[in-house]
């Protein structure tokens, strides 16, 4: 199984910079979509369809802000649902469940901590919530954990760490928080592979980051210590454009 996930920076500008040329080419079981940015009520009068899939939203409360959303393969077998209980987590679209035959996939938008680190706080209480209950989802099966979890945790995961020490997502805390989340029992996909490997997920827009590649490693693929036989390979696709983040992918 070929799973994507893409902070795609709005669905909108992301349909007008080849996403649906880009699924065409990659052809994933199923793709997670972060940061889709678009209301449910604006979406309905898109229309949109992709066609070979089906598309589950979850978008934000407030418009154009936040959201999340999956795209499934036809034919395979499972349930999605939205949110993990507090409404002021779900109420900006942040996380949704897909419970498939042989784990939980977990399409997550963490939040951002912010200039001046205005949401740190509520980042926090976001991450352990949402830790316990993965915690409870992995009493019956093992758990996938994907998404932009905006932050870097090691200094190997962003190209200026020196200078980002204590900025939004390389604060000690959100890192120590990256730490007890593979302490639990869990697996960086990315890293358990290729463990030197200077690879970026995310550029600024600012002062052409991302042709310098000037980079931050934010988007992941967290997986179960009991699927680690399982993996075949965890990648980043830093050459496909649409979005300030890279696709990232997992095949198990």
């Amino acid at each position: 199984m070929k799973i994507i996930s893409w902070n795609i920076n709005g669905i909108r500008a992301a349909l007008g910079k080849g996403l649906l040329e880009f699924l065409q080419q990659e052809k994933p079981d199923v793709i997670c979509f972060q940061e889709i940015k678009i209301s449910d009520e604006a979406r309905k009068k898109l229309g949109l369809e992709f066609a070979g899939y089906n598309a589950f939203w979850h978008g934000a409360k407030r418009p154009g802000y936040s959201g999340t959303a999956v795209l499934i393969k036809q034919g395979q077998e499972y349930e999605v649902s939205n949110g993990f209980g507090p409404s002021k987590y779900d109420d900006e679209g942040r996380v949704q469940v897909i419970d498939m035959p042989d784990f939980y996939l977990l399409n997550v938008y963490f939040p951002n901590a912010n200039a001046e680190l205005g949401r740190l706080s509520y980042k926090l209480d976001f991450n352990n919530d949402l830790l316990l209950h993965i915690g409870e989802l992995e009493k019956k099966k093992p758990v996938i954990i994907t998404g932009d979890f905006n932050v870097a945790h090691q200094e190997l995961d962003l190209a200026r760490p020196k200078e980002n020490v204590g900025n939004a997502g390389f604060t000690a805390e959100e890192r120590d928080w990256f730490a007890k989340l593979l302490a639990a029992g869990y697996l960086d996909s990315f890293r358990l592979l290729e463990p030197k490997k200077v690879q970026y997920s995310w550029w600024s827009f600012r002062a052409g980051a991302r042709p310098r590649n000037v980079g931050w490693r934010i988007d992941y693929f967290v997986i179960s210590a009991k699927l680690r036989k399982k993996i075949k390979k965890a990648f980043i696709l830093d050459q496909v454009l649409g979005s300030d983040h890279a696709p990232v992918g997992l095949e198990i």
